[in-house]
């Protein structure tokens, strides 16, 4: 059977990009992507290969009176057309946590745009076509779309029979999961208070905008099996999955990483994986299927908007007495991660501040919106949005400066969290906001020059609306905190195999992960660890599939914590294994086998004195030596369902931003000139890496803060934007200045000292913004993104 053309071969780094931890080594596929000759996912082909098409739902909530597919499969080329009725187990639900979404809509329908049928046909506009033929008579139901749809006594039920470990502790079966956060007694310090603000805050709900759409090819295999190349952020969960839907053993059902275009938590869930299998089998041929951007906008979860009330108390002289609150997160027609969400939300809910007497309380709702699951700051996003637009406020009340209040009641290392939890490494909260603050400003009034106005230095920019009248500077700054890995007690581990040989007179180390890479940067790094641990120059890193255990997602900043801690220790035990080989074979003439501390550097086995002992090349002549090693962090535990005590996170991560805006007050025209960030990350293993990190999540936090949303009709729960032209995501003209400035305070427990980076400025530049355009225009602004409407008063 003939390979798949478009999958990702073997990445060998070698000297061109040479260089260990500390070091700002390229990307090895880096110019492949800028040429465009990298393949992803939707570039993949074979040359029998069928096309699959999904029939997706027209309403958001509905009884399916009936199903005609006989028109669709009349039609010349089609192969097959599938319904829930055609699936081939008794399993036909999955989930990541809650196993709620049906592989094909059954009984009812409960979002827009659910899958209903598949089709395969040999070309994709047969396949469009068929399915368009596919009648669905449908008797449309009420919908639910908010909280108090959802809680009503006579509330429909979204899931009428729930079975799953949450629903003993929700008050209603349309509530996902609660957490409550409860320390200390906050009546007893609100009496303590000199000054008590509120506020109420909506977060609008935000796409992760990948710009590869959801796509992959599913290939038959002779013994009964499938392989699946996909883009995906976890091979291993798809995995578990998908083989009881599809009625094979795991070993059965292989799969190997194609080119993923971004990620950002929306390739968390399934979206086509299941459907190209189903296709495949039941024809006996490959089957791709690539989703077109509307269809990408219904495939895949997006960030939980959110309601959140607030309520702080402070002292006269500037510290917190006391926070409570209530976060209401929509998690749409379907589970998805939404109960980890709310773990984040309630645990983080008071933010990088050290603060005694606490009550929150974190739901999310089941409702026919769209489902909402994973996306970069996972929680901790919403809540950064409303605890910190309260930090300006009191401040404003008690009459100081924002940084400085912030300063005095920051967390520090040793502080307890509100879930009783200390935090036992560096928390620099203080030091990151004043770092942040101290960043040179960028010059007033950049639009001016000596030849006119630069018009894309303006609000509207090159729209040419605005030509510097009535625009005003605001600066504004936030803070934030982020969980690191997994959480609440789940079994965070990796794995990883590392071979180790001498190929043409040179050693070589493979790295095998199940590692998905969606261009965070584990590629480079795996190879920068396995140089620095084994001193060899060539590393190749094999193609990520499931031949390997597994590496868990590439999601809540762990993969280079957890995946790097795999790699580093597989490489650990490699370089043992050369020792005691080389202590095997010239232990009789070289003493120091058997009694120096060896290590391995620059290819050749040496004493700690330098002494060189052997090439490689004699040591490894003729033999291999290959390790695959799990990895776990540190134990969690869940939060106490009453009180949410418990040590649940296993790390943290802080950022700090400084927001410069420039805000046209009679058109409502927003240009953010500058996010400064300062951010802790532990040890930056690379550099350049690590400040593109920090950069590109500033810049989605910049997106949900004045541009972003996804628009759901409060009466139909249908999508009003699904598409570019009318969901807006920044481009290269809307993206300010991001000087970082990067610290790093190494976390003891961590390999390396590091801490994951990619979420926590995501959480920051958001509220940053908010502050620096209310600095601006004096406007309470309680909701992103801020649109002009609501800074003209229309």
């Amino acid at each position: 059977m003939a390979y798949p053309t478009g999958v990702p071969t073997k990445i060998t780094q070698g000297s061109r990009t040479q260089g260990g931890i500390g070091e700002s080594t390229l990307r090895p596929d880096g110019t492949l992507k800028v040429t465009g000759e990298f393949a992803y996912s939707s570039d993949l082909w074979h040359e029998d290969m069928l096309w699959g098409q999904i029939l997706r739902s027209t309403v958001a909530h509905a009884e399916i009176v009936s199903i005609d597919t006989g028109e669709a499969l009349a039609l010349p080329g089609v192969y097959a057309v599938l319904t829930y009725d055609d699936l081939p187990t008794d399993v036909r639900h999955y989930g990541l946590e809650i196993q709620d979404t049906p592989v094909l809509a059954h009984g009812r329908v409960r979002h827009h745009g659910e899958p209903v049928a598949i089709v395969a046909a040999d070309h994709p506009e047969t396949a469009r076509r068929a399915a368009a033929k596919i009648k669905v008579e449908y008797r449309e139901l009420p919908v639910v779309t908010d909280e108090a749809s959802a809680t009503a006594p006579d509330a429909v039920l979204l899931h009428e029979n729930r079975t799953d470990h949450h629903i003993g502790h929700v008050p209603h079966p349309n509530i996902v999961h609660r957490q409550p956060i409860v320390r200390g007694d906050v009546a007893a310090a609100r009496e303590r208070a000199d000054v008590i603000v509120t506020g109420e805050y909506t977060f609008g709900m935000q796409d992760q905008a990948f710009l590869g759409p959801e796509s992959g090819l599913a290939v038959p295999e002779e013994d009964g099996g499938v392989h699946l190349y996909i883009a995906t952020q976890w091979l291993h969960s798809d995995l578990r999955q998908m083989s009881p839907v599809l009625g094979l053993p795991e070993d059965k059902v292989r799969m190997t990483l194609a080119g993923v275009g971004g990620a950002f938590g929306g390739r968390e869930d399934l979206s086509m994986q299941i459907h190209a299998c189903l296709l495949a089998l039941r024809t006996g041929k490959p089957v791709k299927i690539v989703y077109n951007r509307f269809e990408s906008f219904f495939g895949h979860v997006h960030r939980h908007p959110a309601k959140l009330t607030y309520e702080h108390g402070a002292t006269r002289d500037g510290k917190l007495t006391h926070v409570k609150a209530r976060i209401v997160l929509d998690g749409g027609a379907y589970a998805s991660a939404s109960p980890a969400v709310v773990g984040n939300a309630s645990s983080l809910g008071v933010g990088p501040y050290a603060v005694d007497d606490v009550d929150i309380e974190a739901i999310a709702l089941y409702t026919n919106n769209p489902p909402c699951g994973a996306m970069r700051g996972f929680g901790a996003v919403q809540a950064c949005f409303a605890y910190e637009a309260q930090m300006d406020k009191v401040a404003r009340e008690l009459g100081l400066d924002p940084v400085e209040f912030r300063q005095r009641n920051a967390m520090e290392q040793g502080t307890l969290l509100p879930t009783g939890q200390p935090v036992d490494s560096p928390a620099p909260v203080a030091e990151l906001l004043r770092r942040v603050k101290a960043m040179p400003m960028p010059p007033e009034r950049q639009w001016e020059s000596s030849e006119g106005a630069d018009v894309r230095q303006l609000p509207g920019g090159l729209s040419n609306t605005t030509h510097g009248e009535g625009v005003v500077r605001g600066v504004g700054y936030a803070v934030g905190i982020k969980n690191v890995g997994f959480s609440e007690g789940f079994d965070d581990y990796s794995t990883a195999r590392v071979r180790m040989e001498v190929v043409g007179g040179e050693p070589v180390a493979t790295v095998h992960t199940a590692m998905a890479e969606v261009g965070q940067g584990g590629v480079t790094v795996h190879a920068q660890i396995a140089r620095t641990e084994l001193g060899v120059t060539q590393v190749t890193i094999h193609p990520a599939d499931t031949r390997v255990g597994s590496a868990g997602s590439t999601s809540a900043s762990r993969q280079t914590y957890v995946t790097g801690g795999a790699v580093k220790n597989a490489c650990e035990l490699v370089r043992e294994k050369v020792l005691e080989i080389g202590r095997r074979k010239f232990g009789s003439y070289h003493p120091a086998w058997a009694t120096a501390e060896l290590l391995l550097e620059g290819g050749k086995v040496v004493t700690d004195g330098g002494e060189t002992l052997a090439d490689l090349a004699d040591v490894l002549e003729g033999e291999a030596v290959e390790v695959e090693e799990e990895w776990r962090h540190r134990p969690t535990e869940p939060f106490d369902l009453r009180t949410g005590q418990g040590h649940g996170h296993v790390q943290y991560s802080f950022a700090a931003h400084r927001a410069v805006v420039e805000v046209d007050t009679e058109l409502g025209l927003v240009k953010v000139v500058e996010l400064a960030c300062a951010q802790d990350v532990g040890k930056a293993l690379n550099p350049l890496s690590v400040v593109g990190q920090i950069q590109g999540g500033t810049t989605q936090g910049l997106g949900i803060a004045v541009m972003e949303e996804i628009v759901v009709d409060p009466t139909t729960a249908k999508v009003r934007n699904p598409s570019f032209t009318d969901y807006l995501i920044p481009t290269i003209l809307d993206t300010p200045t991001i000087p970082v400035d990067v610290l790093e305070l190494a976390d003891e427990h961590a390999p390396y000292g590091l801490r994951g980076i990619g979420e926590a400025p995501t959480l920051s530049s958001t509220p940053a913004v908010l502050a620096a355009i209310r600095d601006a225009t004096g406007l309470a602004l309680d909701r992103t993104p801020v649109r002009p409407e609501h800074l003209t008063g229309l």
